[in-house]
């Protein structure tokens, strides 16, 4: 999945932390980075490429904005993950409170 890629860097994690606030144009992103504008643009591509982060233009501003879409697939693969290692956690708990219970009863 190519989002987690992305957000793997922690400035591009940064950046959407920004845009999770509010959306914002380009300039804002880089006054908060001690990195060059070229180094932000680069991040911001990768977000874009991910489905993370949407772009607009303002005449000459671009105005930058997270993708709900990018998000909600993200939200729903770790959704199913979640359910999917919540069964197989609860089957373990079974087993070993079964496993438990036979020690148990072989002592008595």
């Amino acid at each position: 999945m190519q989002s987690f890629a992305a957000l793997a860097d922690p400035t591009r994690r940064r950046i959407v932390e920004l845009l999770a606030q509010r959306e914002r144009p380009t300039g804002e992103i880089v006054d908060e980075f001690d990195v060059s504008a070229p180094a932000i643009s680069q991040h911001l591509n990768v977000l874009r490429e991910a489905g993370l982060v949407v772009t607009r233009a303002e005449g000459q501003t671009r105005i930058q904005s997270l993708n709900p879409r990018g998000l909600d697939e993200l939200g729903a693969w770790l959704e199913h993950t979640r359910r999917v290692w919540s069964r197989r956690l609860d089957a373990l708990e079974r087993e070993l409170r079964a496993d438990d219970a036979k020690k148990k009863s072989s002592k008595s």
